[in-house]
């Protein structure tokens, strides 16, 4: 018998059948429309052999495609880097009891969170020339990335260090601890597993973000796949189609990632020593348990 929780019913057989019918109606209604799609593209050639022969050809990969995946790559994992630091610091920044830390770093992470990050690219690129800077593509689009997803992830901190249940503050300042040590050794352990879902999320939008370099021409992969192979080979559907496939499995990867290190942490959390059992006496015997 399948058992009810508290958030959600168990399905009764008219609910299950009535869900394997929408199921059924809308599997149907999407293979429609990526027929009505294929056939679409039929008609205009795009599934002509000519078109995508340069993807059967390695110099396609290794001289075009892969450099942008790799320039894709280490723009997103340096800003990741730098995302993540920021966004500690300035989520933690916003709990503070000092009013002078903690309304400058709420106006800071406002501000780069209201602002396009288009903007920030292009101001990075245009704004350093102006100042005597010199910024190259990559520096302008780390900076963007940086700043702008570290303003979200500084408020995912903040919101999943304000989850954690307030006793288990309190029961560190109950031992002693300070607030710092409260914040290092008990609320950050327990937030980060609740925060993961959402930062990984928001790692995806910054891998997907690396593609508007291309307001300051960095060699990315997008620019790659949508500029510089269709304009030598006169295919851009089968382009866009191919490096749409590899940035789904560049974020199916991430996601894989993030399990896996979710998975991992409350393992930990579970295999931890377990407490001392009340019952055992003072001189070390074990008391009568009714």
């Amino acid at each position: 018998m399948t058992r009810a929780s508290v958030l959600y019913d168990a399905p009764g057989p008219r609910t299950r059948l009535r869900n394997n019918v929408l199921t059924l109606v809308f599997g149907v209604v999407l293979l429609l429309v990526a027929y009505m799609v294929w056939d679409k593209f039929d008609e205009k050639g795009q599934w002509a052999g000519k078109l995508w022969r340069p993807f059967l050809e390695a110099d396609t990969w290794t001289e075009l495609i892969l450099p942008g995946l790799r320039n894709t790559l280490s723009a997103a994992a340096v800003a990741a880097v730098l995302a993540l630091v920021f966004g500690a610091v300035f989520g933690i920044a916003r709990l503070s009891d000092h009013w002078w830390v903690r309304i400058p770093a709420g106006v800071v992470v406002e501000f780069f969170r209201a602002i396009p990050l288009l903007m920030l690219i292009f101001f990075a690129q245009y704004g350093g020339s102006l100042a005597g800077l010199i910024v190259t593509e990559f520096t302008a689009v780390v900076f963007g990335l940086m700043l702008y997803n570290g303003s979200v992830l500084a408020e995912i901190v903040r919101a999943g260090i304000l989850a954690v249940p307030r006793g288990q503050a309190e029961a560190g300042y109950a031992v002693g601890l300070r607030k710092n040590q409260v914040m290092r050794l008990i609320l950050l352990p327990q937030a980060v597993t609740a925060m993961m879902p959402a930062i990984v999320g928001q790692l995806v939008v910054l891998l997907k973000d690396t593609a508007l370099g291309f307001v300051v021409a960095y060699a990315d992969l997008l620019n790659a796949g949508a500029r510089v192979v269709p304009a030598n080979f006169f295919n851009l559907i089968p382009s866009v189609i191919v490096i749409a496939a590899v940035y789904i499995v560049i974020n199916l990867a991430l996601g894989y990632l993030a399990t896996w290190l979710e998975r991992r942490s409350r393992r930990g959390r579970r295999s931890a020593a377990a407490p001392v059992a009340p019952g055992v006496a003072a001189g070390g015997e074990m008391a009568a348990v009714p």
